[in-house]
């Protein structure tokens, strides 16, 4: 019951049936749109108007509590107005509590960030709530810092959550932050281990921001947390939710009148100032300013126009190279030695295939000596060329040092792109590979030392998909390219096999089923490009069995980027092998992989792989098309 300005009661439960049920029918939009404003007016300035508010949301069945109190968080502006239209509501009914504190927030992610500042916002506008947001603080750190969250949720869900926590941190005060200090120190580092595990960069960057967010806060006078990652807008929109903003930041004008009167109140004090340094001015000593006179400006420069930087002189053959690159203390010429290398290599073969695979263990092991500009692509320049001058010994030797011991995971991931760049390079044609190498741009600084590999086998996978695909409409015909032989046919076994045979072997230092999961990522990721670059050769077969057999012992893995690798090696087996060799050889794989692709699609979390999984089952109904006695 309410009462009304008229001295009258009335009750208002038939009222929030009506609205209940109509937002729980799908016109929650229309009639909200239009309440939700009226009713924020209303409230603005009157108390009775706020209690009727209060009890229309109240009254409300609890069947159709969520649609009501979504609408509500959805349409008010800003967290004080729904602050004014829920009043207590979450402290009152069971229902609205959950919605509000555990659907919103850790069930769903779809709302946006305004939604969430709204929501949280409310939480902290009252003491009686305050206790809620604490609350739902500690659950979103526990979810934050699970790894198991981490590994099965998806990146969307994730960034959500982060930006919970951050809204979260910032309406907190300092007696609150003080009793839970120990909490959230104990959150932080659990969590940012889990996202500094994960293969994503997204994940690890959401980590890094969220950790030094929490660092900020629980050591305001102490040293903080800070990692280095790229500052980019949404960087920036994620720390720009530490910061509360107040409702209304609106600077009342002055009038007129006023403002006139402020004007001529400061011209007075700028005469007052600028006369003050005038008389200043004016009684410096004539000793002071013969001494600022007196000073080395009026000596004349060296004209230094024409002076000519002296250049070292590089190494000319293959073998002085590698003496500079193992010996030599000066480093003006082992910098030019760096920058010559790869030439010297394309110009020497017959020298090079001599000491290719000592310089190749050379440049492997080889560090950054200065502050050389392009370092990391001129290395890995000078080693693509010497694989891609001597294939077999030097792939032999990668191959087998990347499950040898004392190797960092940087040194095994620099041998994945360098067989992934030199069999690129030798599937191609040699006139088109030339072109394309006087064509490259310059090395440049990187600032995080490494190409990702991985990420070519999209584009890759997507051109055999474009050049699979039938199109009838006319239009400008393609000049055909000169052909010439495949170089990469002979030596597309040693480049796969050796790298897929020993993955479940653990080492003391390395273990790719585990804690190295990452670098499995780009193993799988590096299968797949070289079963793509292999098509048309005598091993492609051998391979694609192999890759289905590593997928098939894989499908599993909680990690999204290993799994996003799998079903990139399935769609270059369907595109690399011939079909009568799939029907023949691979029948029972391709069925056990149709169906795990299924799964994949409906029930993975990530969307990238749900989206990968859909592509591979589409390449294998159009192999059914083509082969009409297919059993798939």
């Amino acid at each position: 019951v309410c009462f009304v300005p008229g001295g009258l009661d009335c009750s208002i439960s038939f009222v929030s049936r009506v609205l209940g049920k109509v937002c729980v029918h799908g016109n929650q939009k229309g009639i909200l749109s239009v309440l939700v404003p009226h009713l924020a007016d209303l409230t603005k300035s009157d108390c009775i108007w706020q209690r009727i508010c209060w009890r229309l949301v109240e009254c409300v069945p609890d069947r159709w509590m969520e649609a009501v109190v979504l609408g509500f968080v959805q349409r008010a502006p800003r967290a004080d107005v729904l602050s004014r239209l829920l009043g207590n509501l979450v402290v009152k009914n069971k229902k609205a509590q959950f919605v509000v504190t555990q659907k919103v927030l850790l069930l769903q992610y779809h709302h946006p960030t305004e939604v969430l500042q709204n929501l949280l916002g409310y939480l902290s506008l009252d003491s009686l709530r305050r206790a809620l947001l604490i609350r739902v603080l500690q659950e979103l750190l526990e979810i934050w810092g699970s790894s198991s969250a981490v590994r099965h949720s998806p990146p969307e869900q994730q960034q959500y959550i982060s930006k919970a926590i951050l809204i979260c941190l910032s309406h907190l005060k300092e007696p609150e932050i003080e009793s839970c200090r120990q909490e959230l120190l104990t959150s932080m580092m659990e969590g940012v281990k889990c996202h500094l595990d994960s293969s994503l960069p997204q994940i690890r960057r959401l980590g890094m921001i969220v950790a030094e967010s929490i660092s900020s806060k629980i050591n305001t006078d102490g040293p903080v947390l800070k990692f280095q990652y790229e500052e980019d807008d949404e960087a920036r929109e994620l720390k720009s939710l530490l910061v509360q903003t107040p409702p209304s930041c609106v600077v009342p004008s002055l009038p007129d009148d006023d403002r006139n009167q402020k004007a001529d109140a400061e011209l007075p004090l700028v005469l007052e100032s600028n006369e003050k340094s005038h008389t200043a001015a004016s009684a410096m000593p004539d000793e002071e300013l013969d001494a600022e006179l007196d000073s080395d400006d009026d000596l004349i420069p060296y004209d230094m126009s024409e002076d000519k930087e002296l250049k070292t002189k590089a190494p000319v053959y293959i073998r002085e190279c590698m003496e500079v690159l193992t010996g030599s203390e000066d480093v003006d010429k082992w910098e030019a030695t760096v920058k010559a290398l790869e030439s010297l290599v394309r110009k020497n073969p017959a020298a090079t295939r001599e000491v290719s695979v000592e310089l190749a263990k050379i440049l492997l092991h080889l560090e950054e000596k200065t502050c050389m500009e392009g370092f990391v692509e001129l290395r890995r320049r000078a080693q693509v060329a010497v694989l891609t001058t001597d294939p077999i010994p030097v792939a032999k030797y990668l191959t087998s040092q990347f499950y040898s011991l004392n190797y960092s995971l940087r040194q095994r991931m620099d041998i994945l792109d360098v067989l992934v760049l030199a069999a690129q390079e030798l599937s191609y044609p040699k006139c088109h590979r030339k072109t394309e190498h006087s064509d490259a741009p310059k090395p440049c600084i990187q600032l995080l030392p490494g190409s990702d590999s991985s990420k070519d086998w999209r584009r890759i996978i997507d051109e055999r998909i474009k050049s699979k695909t039938r199109r009838f409409a006319k239009g400008q015909s393609q000049v055909e390219l000169a052909s010439s032989p495949n170089e990469f046919n002979s030596v597309a076994g040693h480049f796969f096999f050796p790298l897929i045979q020993h993955f479940d072997r653990p080492l003391t230092t390395f273990d790719l089923l585990r804690e190295d999961h990452f670098v499995l990522g780009r193993l799988v990721h590096t299968l797949a490009i070289l079963m793509s670059l292999a098509v048309n050769t005598t091993a492609v077969p051998a391979m694609g069995k192999a890759l289905l057999e590593l997928v098939w012992a894989l499908r599993f893995h909680t990690d999204s980027y290993v799994r996003q690798g799998l079903l990139a090696c399935v769609s270059s087996v369907l595109l690399s092998v011939p079909v009568e060799r799939l029907l023949e050889d691979m029948t029972e794989q391709l069925l056990e992989a149709q169906s795990w692709l299924g799964d994949v699609m409906e029930k993975d979390p990530d969307g990238d792989c749900r989206r990968l999984a859909l592509q591979n089952l589409l390449l294998m109904e159009n192999l059914k098309k083509e082969t009409k006695n297919s059993p798939l």
